[in-house]
C-alpha cells in the first residue's frame, strides 16, 4: 500500500511539473558532466561584439548602435561572395528607416537569395512586419523566423520552439533554408524540443563584425556554413543563462546557433516520457516488492544500488541523446524506501514489543532482554531442539478445597499460591511456560541455553517445598482457610522442541517432546508418596553439584515408555519417614 501511494503522489507531481525547476538543474548537470562536444563544422557566429561597438566610417567619426542598414547589406554581400550557405541574421529589420538604407539592405538580401531574417512581432495571421510585411521578403527571396526563445522558470533559455503565433522558429526556418526540407510539427513533440548546446559560451567558431566588413577573416571561414549575425555583447542587453553557462550568460547568438545546429543535426536529445512513467512506477513499488524478499538492510541496500545505478544510467542516457526524468524515479523510489523501512521499522517494533510482552510473563526480564537479542530477522522465535529440565507442580487436593469455597476466595488462593510459586521459578532464571489450574509447567535451559538447568530446577523446588508452601500454608491458617496443603513437584531432563506456537492472534511460548509427557507422569508419581519431589535419573546425571540430602526412591515403569525410570528425591523436602536399609531397598521396577 505504501509503494502504491508514494507511486500515486509522485505521478501527480509529474502530471502537474510541480518539481520542474528542480528537474531543470539536473539537465544543466548533465550537460556539465557531457562536456564540452566538439567544435560544430557546419554554423559559425559573427558577433556584434564590444570591439565592433568601436566601428568608425571612413573619416574616423564613430557609428553608433543600431548601425545603418547599407552596413548590415555589405555584410550579407561578403557573407554571400565568400559561399555562406544560410544567412540568418538575429537582427530585426521592423521599423523603417531612410529609404536609401532600407532598399541597400532589402537589395543585399536579394542578391543572397539565402537569408533567413529574425522577428519577434508576428500578428494574427502567423505573419511579420520585417521590410513591411510579406510582399517585399518574398520578393527579397528571404524567410522570417521567430527567434523567441522559451524562457524556463529560473529565467534560462533551453528550449526551442517549432513555431510562435504561428510563424516557424528562426532555428527551424534556418536549418530548412540549408537542407531544402520542410521540418514537420512531428519532429518537435511537445511542441518544442531540447537545444543540443555545444557547451558553454565560446563553443562555436566566432568572427568580429567589424573584422568581416574589414576583409580580415578568410572565405574558408564562411565557406558552405549557416553563419549566424547578432549581438555578442552584454551591452546590447542579449544574453541569457542557460544550461551550459554555470551561472553565467550566453550572448542570444549563440543560443541561436546552438538552436539551429540543434535543428540541423534532427534534434539529437529527446525526451523519453514512456520511459519515465515506467521507471516512476516501477522505482515506486520496488522497495515493496524487495522488502517482501529481502531483510531491511539487504532492501536498502538494493534500493540505493538502484539509486545509483539509475544516477549514471541517467548520464549514459543523456550522452546518447536521451533526456530521462532524473527527480521523479528518484523521489519515487526515496519515498517508497523511506515507507518501506518505517513500515518495516512499525512492523518490527510491533512484533518485539508483543515477543516482549509474551516472555515478560514467564521469565525474569535479563532473560527477556537477551531472547529479543537472539531473535531473527522478523522477531519471530522459531521452534528449536533444546536440553534442559522441565518441570510440573500439582496443589494435593485442592479441587476438594475449591468445591467448598466461594469462586471469589478460590481464585484468591490460587493467585496467592500461584504467585509464591512462580517467583520461584523465576528467581533460579527458569521460564514459565504457563498455568493449568492450580498446576505450573516451567522450563529451565530455555529458551535461553544454560549449563547448570538440572541444578536451577532442584534448587527452585527445594525453595518452593522448603519456604514458599510453608508461608502459603501459613496465611491460610491465619485466614481460617485450612491446615494447608502438600505439592507435587516432577523434574525430568533431556531433549525437547520449544518454541512459538499459536497464530497471529494469540501466541504462546511452550516445551514439546516425550520429555514433558515424562516429567508430568513423574509429577503423578508423587501422589501417595512421602515424597513431594521425584527428579529423574536423567535430571541426577547431569546436577553438577548434587544436593547432600539427594535420596534414591524407585525404578519404575511408565506407560508409553519402553525403559525404566529410575526416580530421586531430596530427603529435605520430603515427609519425615524412616528409610528402609540400604539392603532392603526393593530396585525391582514397578508400574506407576
Amino acid at each position: 500500500m505504501i509503494g502504491l501511494a508514494v507511486t500515486g503522489l509522485v505521478l501527480v507531481a509529474y502530471s502537474g511539473n510541480l518539481l520542474k525547476s528542480l528537474e531543470l538543474t539536473t539537465v544543466d548537470a548533465r550537460f556539465d558532466l557531457r562536456g564540452r562536444q566538439p567544435q560544430p563544422h557546419d554554423v559559425v557566429i559573427v558577433g556584434i561584439d564590444e570591439f565592433t561597438l568601436g566601428l568608425r566610417d571612413a573619416n574616423g567619426k564613430q557609428i553608433h548602435w543600431p548601425y545603418p542598414r547599407h552596413l548590415h547589406g555589405r555584410l550579407i554581400n561578403i557573407l554571400h561572395r565568400d559561399g555562406a550557405r544560410v544567412i540568418a541574421y538575429d537582427i530585426q529589420f521592423t521599423e523603417p528607416t531612410l529609404p536609401s538604407e532600407d532598399n541597400a539592405l532589402i537589395q543585399a538580401v536579394a542578391g543572397a537569395g539565402n537569408v533567413v531574417l529574425a522577428t519577434f512581432e508576428v500578428n494574427a495571421q502567423g505573419e511579420a512586419n520585417v521590410f513591411g510585411g510579406g510582399d517585399i521578403v518574398r520578393q527579397a527571396r528571404a524567410r522570417v523566423g521567430d527567434a523567441a526563445i522559451p524562457v524556463d522558470p529560473d529565467g534560462a533559455l533551453r528550449r526551442v520552439r517549432y513555431e510562435v503565433g504561428g510563424l516557424k522558429s528562426f532555428a527551424l526556418v534556418s536549418a530548412e533554408r540549408a537542407t531544402g526540407r520542410s521540418v514537420r510539427i512531428s519532429a518537435v513533440r511537445g511542441k518544442s524540443e531540447w537545444i543540443d548546446f555545444r557547451g558553454p559560451p565560446g563553443s562555436f567558431a566566432y568572427a568580429s563584425f567589424s573584422r568581416v566588413l574589414a576583409g580580415k577573416v578568410p572565405p574558408s571561414f564562411f565557406h558552405g556554413k549557416i553563419v549566424v549575425v547578432g549581438p555578442a555583447t552584454a551591452s546590447l542587453q542579449d544574453v541569457h543563462p542557460t544550461s551550459t553557462t554555470r551561472g553565467g550568460l550566453m550572448s542570444g547568438v549563440e543560443v541561436e546557433a546552438n538552436a539551429i545546429w540543434t535543428a540541423l543535426h534532427g534534434f539529437p536529445l529527446r525526451s523519453s516520457k514512456g520511459a519515465t512513467l515506467v521507471l516512476l512506477v516501477l522505482f515506486g513499488l520496488l522497495p515493496q516488492l524487495t522488502g517482501l524478499l529481502l531483510t531491511l538492510w539487504r532492501s536498502l541496500a538494493a534500493s540505493v544500488a538502484v539509486g545509483s545505478g539509475y544516477v549514471v544510467g541517467t548520464q549514459l542516457a543523456f550522452n546518447h541523446g536521451i533526456v530521462l526524468k532524473f527527480v521523479y524515479p528518484l523521489a519515487a523510489l526515496t519515498l517508497s524506501t523511506a515507507g518501506a523501512i518505517t513500515a518495516q521499522y512499525s512492523v518490527e517494533a510491533f512484533e518485539r514489543a508483543r515477543v516482549r510482552d509474551v516472555f515478560s510473563r514467564f521469565v525474569p526480564e535479563q532473560v527477556v532482554d537477551e531472547v529479543l537479542a537472539r531473535t531473527d530477522a522478523d522477531l519471530r522465535l522459531g521452534g528449536s531442539t533444546v536440553v534442559g529440565t522441565i518441570m510440573f507442580t500439582d496443589l494435593r487436593a485442592f479441587t476438594t478445597f475449591s468445591e467448598e469455597k466461594p469462586p471469589d476466595q478460590v481464585i484468591d488462593v490460587v493467585n496467592h499460591y500461584l504467585e509464591e510459586m512462580t517467583e520461584a521459578v523465576l528467581s533460579h532464571g527458569g521460564t514459565l511456560i504457563g498455568y493449568e489450574g492450580d498446576g505450573i509447567m516451567a522450563v529451565f535451559g530455555a529458551p535461553i541455553e544454560q549449563v547448570d538447568h538440572a541444578d536451577r530446577a532442584v534448587a527452585s523446588a527445594r525453595e518452593m517445598l522448603a519456604e514458599r508452601l510453608p508461608r502459603f500454608n501459613e496465611w491460610l491458617r491465619v485466614d481460617g482457610l485450612g491446615d494447608g496443603f502438600r505439592m507435587g513437584i516432577g523434574l525430568h531432563s533431556g531433549a525437547f522442541v520449544a518454541g512459538n506456537v499459536g497464530s497471529a492472534r494469540r501466541l504462546e511460548y511452550t516445551a514439546i517432546g516425550d520429555v514433558t509427557n515424562t516429567a508430568s507422569r513423574i509429577q503423578g508419581m508423587t501422589k501417595g508418596t512421602r515424597h513431594m519431589l521425584l527428579l529423574s535419573q536423567e535430571t541426577k546425571a547431569l546436577l553438577q553439584g548434587p544436593p547432600d540430602d539427594l535420596v534414591y526412591v524407585d525404578a519404575v515403569d511408565v506407560r508409553g515408555r519402553q525403559a525404566t525410570i529410575t526416580l530421586w528425591s531430596l530427603e529435605g523436602v520430603s515427609d519425615p519417614q524412616p528409610l528402609k536399609p540400604p539392603e532392603e531397598i526393593d530396585t525391582a521396577p514397578r508400574v506407576l
